[in-house]
């Protein structure tokens, strides 16, 4: 059976897209309670962006942070729960930050139409009622959020997405300027969450034309921004690396993550590592699975000057590393596609803590 895939409706692209925010959801107001939630990262807070918010009297701005622990089933069950008891059915979500921001916005859009807590959703095609209508505006690049059909969570038990067809924004935004004040190392990280993307797909029993087409653009893209003559943060990249962060996602709409995903949740699980950091930080000890991109991985973090952590598990007890490969030998779509549909015949949750204890 093929995947039919439920992507993104709409996109806007373009330095200043932004501004087309209010207009873009001006007709969707009139639909349920008339007002709209806009989740917002709150490094924005009191900033610029915050002005040119299109929020009227009666919309809901809620600024989340973000800088600690990735988006939890109990966060997106107690905004579901005070939202609604508030003011009753949105017209609409509109997220705007990086990958968590997204995830928590695609979570909530559909959550807010479901019965009972956001656990029960953990996994592929459990919600059964259509969510509302959410858009996403991604103020960093790399993460492939704003196009994925997964909402990442969080929860007691496990590290897994909502995944359906109601999870996909109906619309984005890509506006490149967003992301010009993005700091140099969250930069980094994030952006090497698409690169990251792009070389999973593209080395495992599922990539395919499609995969290959968004997937090879996606990564030079990345190798312009993070490696080329004019590397480094800058108007012209942040314009490329928006793209890539698009077209790496897509590529893994028909596609899959790989190993380096694998580890990292059980990363982010234990410790709350965010995403992209904790990509990186396992990817550097992966030359036994990448060994090409690896060294390429390494000459970005020399080339851009990034004190990316080792000799991590030094502080790490024996039961963390356990929980940390029992988190990331469950995640089964994941193996299969790096390693094969044996993949239980080639890998032991022993190697699995091997390749933590390297970190």
């Amino acid at each position: 059976m093929f995947k039919n895939i439920k992507n993104i409706d709409k996109i806007v692209y373009g330095t200043g897209s932004f501004d087309q925010l209010d207009d873009i959801i001006g007709p969707k107001r009139e639909e349920n309670n008339n007002y709209f939630v806009f989740l917002v990262d709150d490094f924005f807070e009191g900033k610029d962006l915050e002005k040119r918010i299109p929020a009227k009297k009666d919309d809901v701005v809620k600024f989340i942070f973000t800088g600690k622990d990735e988006p939890k089933t109990g966060q997106i069950d107690k905004l579901k729960d005070e939202i609604l008891n508030a003011k009753g059915l949105p017209s609409g979500v509109v997220g705007i930050g990086g990958g968590s921001i997204m995830d928590i916005a695609k979570s909530l859009s559909v959550m807010f139409t479901q019965e009972g807590s956001s656990t029960l959703y953990q996994g592929l095609n459990l919600a059964k009622n259509p969510g509302i209508y959410h858009v996403g505006v991604p103020t960093i690049s790399g993460t492939g959020a704003e196009c994925s059909t997964t909402a990442v969570l969080t929860g007691p038990e496990k590290k897994l997405g909502i995944k359906c067809e109601y999870t996909p924004f109906d619309q984005i935004i890509l506006d490149p300027e967003l992301t010009l004040t993005v700091p140099a190392n969250q930069w980094f990280y994030t952006g090497m969450d698409c690169y990251i993307h792009c070389v999973e797909s593209s080395t495992g029993r599922l990539y395919n034309t499609f995969s290959k087409a968004y997937g090879d653009t996606a990564m030079d893209l990345c190798r312009d921004v993070f490696l080329g003559e004019n590397s480094g943060q800058s108007p012209e990249n942040a314009e490329k690396l928006m793209v890539a962060s698009l077209f790496g996602g897509l590529s893994l709409s028909y596609s899959e993550v790989g190993v380096c995903h694998a580890l990292s949740y059980g990363l982010s699980y234990v410790f709350g590592t965010r995403h992209g950091f904790a990509n990186c930080i396992a990817f550097n000890v992966l030359e036994d699975y990448y060994p090409d991109a690896v060294i390429e991985f390494r000459e970005m973090v020399h080339k851009h000057q990034i004190d990316l952590p080792t000799n991590l598990s030094k502080d790490w007890t024996e039961e963390q590393i356990t929980r940390m490969a029992e988190i990331s030998y469950a995640l089964s779509h994941m193996w299969d596609h790096a390693l094969g549909s044996d993949w239980k015949e080639k890998l032991t949750l022993d190697m699995i803590r091997k390749l933590f204890r390297r970190m």
